[in-house]
């Protein structure tokens, strides 16, 4: 990159990097969650790429998706750019998602994929500016990374689902038009027909909290940072994919000794997709998972639809929900949007 264009850029996300965390703090209000505007027919959705490398096909493939649901496209002014395995420096990711939330065009944000980079830029975003133009923010994956970060530090409901490269199949779009488009307060439940959907017990019992979560292995990398939100009676979900088993064990002690386990008041895992168990000797996971999870005598299931998997619910992260462990259900207690 030229010196020039660099310094221009610099100087364009200035602003996100100018507030102290006492300052955010001191404007946005904790106690009060923002719920974003929903989306309609004849809406525009920016499109960005924050962690990793997306192919101009992608954009074409993601247009066609919008198109199909009745919206417009925006893209981000660097979502092709190149910078190793990322897409564009973390000043360019970071411009492009201060941007999208600027913008009173775009009624919505949407990640191209997830991959490795948003942890990079967190420190980049403008939370105030944000928290003044609350939109939906939609993704999953290393996306978990920006929906916990604006969630604590702008107080905006986010949203974990579909990233544009996702599969929008019918099971996902009957969770996430509901929600998004008519502001509805849903009950998500895996299809209990599919073998590979199966829901299994670990704690029996319903519980109410608001609800937190997205990728394990990013949330784990997230520990000791101000980005992440409270986690007391919190209904706390997690989905991983590629960890070995010993790897999901290592992450659920540090969460533990890090004293969150015991705050939360219920538990749900959804997908680990390509987990496997490792050497011998081993655990499966759910050994793994009841070993954790069964001392805090809190509701808790295994096998949501919350993952790397075709069929995906959207959660909305900030709103309080009630689970029922032995139904497998997540039953959202007020819309998400206004």
């Amino acid at each position: 990159m030229k010196r020039r264009q660099f310094i221009t850029i610099a100087g364009i996300t200035t602003l996100a990097t100018q507030f102290s965390f006492s300052t955010v703090q001191a404007e946005i209000n904790p106690q009060i969650i923002i719920k974003p505007p929903r989306l309609q027919i004849g809406d525009t959705v920016g499109l960005v790429a924050p962690a990793g490398i997306i192919e101009a096909k992608d954009i074409e493939d993601a247009t066609k998706t919008f198109a199909a649901l009745g919206l417009k496209v925006k893209l981000g002014k660097y979502i092709l750019e190149r910078y190793g395995y990322l897409a564009g420096t973390d000043i360019q990711r970071a411009h492009d998602i201060n941007r999208m939330f600027a913008d009173k065009s775009v009624k919505a944000i949407i990640a191209m994929r997830g991959g490795w980079g948003c942890n990079r830029i967190l420190s980049l975003l403008n939370y105030i500016d944000i928290r003044k133009h609350p939109k939906i923010i939609l993704g999953y994956s290393d996306i978990t990374s920006l929906l916990l970060a604006i969630n604590a530090r702008s107080r905006i409901v986010t949203f974990h689902g579909a990233v544009a490269t996702s599969t929008w199949n019918e099971f996902t779009l009957s969770y996430l038009k509901p929600i998004l488009f008519d502001a509805g307060s849903v009950t998500m439940q895996n299809l209990n027909h599919i073998e590979a959907a199966r829901v299994e017990v670990i704690n029996p019992g319903k519980a109410k909290g608001k609800l937190v979560g997205g990728n394990l292995s990013v949330l784990s990398s997230m520990l000791g940072s101000p980005y992440l939100p409270g986690w007391n009676r919190r209904i706390f979900f997690a989905e991983d994919i590629g960890e070995d088993v010993y790897r999901i064990d290592r992450m659920l002690a540090q969460l533990k000794n890090a004293g969150i386990l015991n705050q939360i008041s219920g538990f749900i895992f959804g997908q680990c997709t390509n987990c496997k168990p490792g050497d011998e000797p081993t655990f499966k996971l759910n050994q793994v998972l009841k070993e954790y999870i069964q001392p805090l005598k809190i509701p808790a299931f295994y096998g949501s639809m919350i993952g790397h998997v075709k069929d995906k619910f959207t959660l909305p992260l900030g709103v309080d929900v009630e689970i029922d462990a032995v139904s497998g259900t997540i039953k959202m207690l007020e819309p998400a949007v206004s």
